[in-house]
């Protein structure tokens, strides 16, 4: 489809949001569309960054999630210290998010994408995301149900910076350990190579920074629009747990999860009143506008790397519900927002993609 009827498509589809539903959710559609932009038009992937820090020892990518979640903090944190309707993005500490992240920064190695990934890339018409997309909520959904027994094998309660120290030190405190994390990052590459009598790579690469900034910019926005911080796991795992509903197959009421007030409420509404699943859909619309009128990009894979890739998306959606988050919801927006959880989320994300790193050269792709 070209860009012009797609954009009369998602035109008609915003006012009829606006007229049928509400103000709140036509605007995240817009929101989304922007991320989806973001996403796809710079190719600003989570996976990717981390793995050609890890294969390449180039610290571009990491350079440019660092200044994202230092200006999503920038704008998320006096929001927060503002208006107290706005929830910042808490988790518990616990032994799913261990499990969960470690198996999640794994996956997307695997699955060759993250949370958001998964999305932009399947918007933009790549087979194996596209694939991946439907066992992702299935996933979801199934991490979701199990969540309950994975809490009781221990955990605390969630902790907020915002709340604990207040905004201005939560934010400056936030911007510090950003920055040591890049300086660090910067260091290492730059001995890694001056070791090997190579230029080391450069620190600032423009798709990463203005992928940064579109996405800080758009993360805000829904933020401030719908109350709650920017996810992708929630609308997923909701989508097949009413499906599931419908069709009979489980009784929300015997779950621990599904029971809490506020899912067992969204159950019985529309999907289109759910903050991430309108958000989610922006995000396909935003990436099949960048990529319209363009073949998909594809790479030929055997049988047995797409079982692999496949089972590694069904598992990523199953353990970014036991961490409370994919790269999304648990890292940036915990981070950007002041929760400890994804402090704890991303070194432990990190060491799974080490794992996934050596998965996927042994698969051969």
């Amino acid at each position: 489809m070209k860009r012009l009827p797609l954009l009369a498509l998602m035109a008609v589809f915003f006012a009829w949001m606006l007229w049928s539903v509400s103000m709140r959710q036509a605007l995240l559609f817009l929101a989304g569309i922007g991320l989806g932009v973001a996403l796809a038009g710079q190719r600003f992937g989570f996976t990717t960054a981390w793995r050609i820090l890890v294969e390449d020892k180039n610290p571009s990518g990491v350079v440019g999630q660092l200044i994202a979640f230092g200006l999503a903090a920038l704008l998320c944190m006096p929001l927060l210290g503002h208006y107290g309707e706005l929830t910042a993005a808490l988790g518990p500490p616990s032994v799913s998010l261990l499990v969960g992240a470690f198996t999640f920064g794994l996956c997307m190695q695997v699955a060759d994408g993250c949370g958001s990934g998964v999305f932009y890339k399947a918007g933009m018409g790549i087979p194996l995301n596209t694939a991946i997309l439907p066992l992702f909520a299935v996933g979801s959904f199934l991490g979701s149900w199990h969540l309950g027994w994975w809490l009781e094998l221990g955990r605390t309660e969630p902790v907020g910076f915002v709340t604990l120290l207040g905004w201005q030190r939560a934010l400056a405190l936030t911007l510090v350990a950003l920055a040591l994390i890049g300086v660090g990052v910067a260091w290492y590459t730059r001995r890694w190579h001056r070791a090997r009598g190579a230029a080391a790579p450069q620190l600032w690469v423009r798709k990463w920074v203005v992928g940064a900034i579109m996405i800080a910019a758009f993360a805000a926005l829904v933020l401030f629009i719908s109350g709650n911080p920017w996810g992708i796991i929630y609308g997923p795992g909701l989508w097949v747990a009413k499906m599931a509903t419908s069709a009979g197959v489980v009784d929300p009421a015997h779950n621990w999860f599904w029971s809490l007030p506020d899912n067992a409420a969204i159950l019985q509404q529309s999907v289109l009143l759910d903050v991430t699943t309108i958000t989610n859909v922006g995000i396909l619309a935003g990436a099949l506008w960048v990529s319209a009128g363009k073949p998909a990009a594809h790479k030929p894979m055997t049988g047995r790397q797409w079982s692999v890739a496949l089972l590694a998306g069904l598992l990523l959606g199953y353990s970014s519900r036991l961490a409370f988050g994919c790269n999304i919801g648990a890292m940036f927006s915990g981070i950007s927002t002041g929760s400890i959880h994804g402090w704890i989320w991303a070194p432990m994300a990190f060491a799974g993609t080490i794992f996934g790193l050596r998965i996927r050269r042994r698969m051969g792709y």
